[in-house]
């Protein structure tokens, strides 16, 4: 038999651990209902700043297009201005099919990640290991980094380079053109096949490239204003002519495939972590003409400075759009439209979307600002 001393001691050991493990649970419970608190409390904060920012900046530029941020999956703000068909006054909405412009760049700056997590090549491989047309002097050193991140030296306007190949950035449809006849080299698929399997994979199934459009919703483009306008003829069909090309820019789709493919790409769903990292990372440096200084990885733009952003503008005539997400937050910003004013230069025709970015900047600094301070009065608290 068990001493009766050592029974009792058992017993309010026992007594203790249960103590200890209620203590524990109701400490943990405390911390999540303080966090979703505060989480709550800063998308309320969050949501009214939108509201108030971008509310205006639509009023302000009559802006004809879709803004829409997402936040984990939650609608943070959106809204729709304008038509998708200016003759019949058709209205957009979170349905309708934007060409999308150079965004489509990171479409195929993930399909050549892709290839080379199957090791079909290798970012640092020479492109005239693929294509011929880059067997001879001066074009036979530079590899498929450089295309992706404009160091090529390539000219959308010449047959020569501009700047020796890995010295200079130079923004290069041409440079995309090319990569997207290395996806299909290496595949043995044609892009748009490339394409529409990485859509479907991602859950964009409302997103095309100009090849295989289908949709019912085109938003189409145009060119003036609400009261003067002129329809750009044979879209989407004019993406796919070399001088745009489907993988520097002929990728159609909507605000809420681009919310999804933001998420799935910067959560780690599409690439491996390696790969991710060599898309977002700094590897070149761009002087935008909108948007002034930033970084430049792998058909993909960065903040220099806070906060942390990836982002691409995207122009195609009579089709403006841009593309951003935070990923602290996890915050995804889609501006799409399907008219511009080319009279008045691109200053103008990207004016929304410039101060769509700068609000959403802003606002992204404020609510992890606050987060932060309601964060640390928290654990102050627990401390006394």
């Amino acid at each position: 038999m068990i001493p009766k001393i050592r029974l009792y001691c058992i017993f309010f050991s026992l007594l203790l651990l249960c103590y200890c493990k209620s203590e524990a649970e109701k400490v943990s419970t405390q911390a999540t209902v303080r966090k979703s608190i505060i989480d709550s409390t800063v998308i309320v904060f969050q949501q009214k700043l939108l509201k108030s920012q971008l509310d205006s900046v639509f009023a302000k530029n009559k802006f004809n297009g879709s803004i829409s941020v997402l936040q984990n999956g939650q609608v943070l703000y959106e809204k729709e201005n304008g038509f998708e068909n200016f003759k019949n006054k058709k209205p957009l909405d979170s349905n309708s099919v934007f060409a999308i412009g150079s965004v489509s760049k990171q479409f195929t700056a993930v399909l050549i990640l892709l290839q080379e997590e199957q090791e079909k090549l290798s970012t640092d491989d020479r492109v005239s290991g693929f294509l011929t047309a880059f067997k001879a002097a001066p074009f036979k050193e530079i590899t498929v980094k450089e295309l992706l991140n404009h160091t090529s030296g390539l000219s959308d306007f010449g047959n020569g380079l501009l700047s020796e190949p890995g010295t200079e950035f130079h923004y290069s449809n041409k440079g995309f053109y090319y990569l997207g006849q290395i996806i299909e080299k290496v595949s043995g698929k044609s892009y748009d096949q490339n394409a529409m399997d990485l859509f479907r994979k991602t859950g964009m199934n409302n997103s095309f490239t100009a090849n295989t459009f289908t949709g019912n919703y085109l938003a189409g483009a145009y060119l003036g204003d609400e009261q003067h306008f002129t329809k750009v003829a044979n879209m989407p069909e004019r993406l796919t002519d070399k001088s745009i090309s489907v993988p520097a820019g002929g990728i159609l789709s909507t605000i809420n495939d681009l919310h999804r493919w933001n998420n799935a790409l910067f959560n780690g769903i599409i690439l491996k972590p390696a790969s991710l990292k060599k898309l977002t990372e700094k590897s070149a440096d761009r002087n935008h003409p909108i948007l002034g200084k930033m970084g430049y990885g792998f058909g993909l733009m960065m903040n220099v400075g806070k906060p942390e952003a990836y982002f691409h503008t995207g122009y195609v005539k009579g089709a403006p759009s841009l593309n951003v997400y935070y990923p602290a937050t996890k915050t995804s910003v889609v501006v799409l439209s399907n008219i511009a004013d080319e009279s008045k230069g691109k200053n103008v025709i990207f004016k929304t979307h410039k101060e769509v970015k700068k609000a959403t900047d802003h606002i992204e600094m404020a609510v992890t600002g606050l987060r932060s301070d309601m964060l640390n009065v928290r654990l102050h608290n627990l401390e006394r």
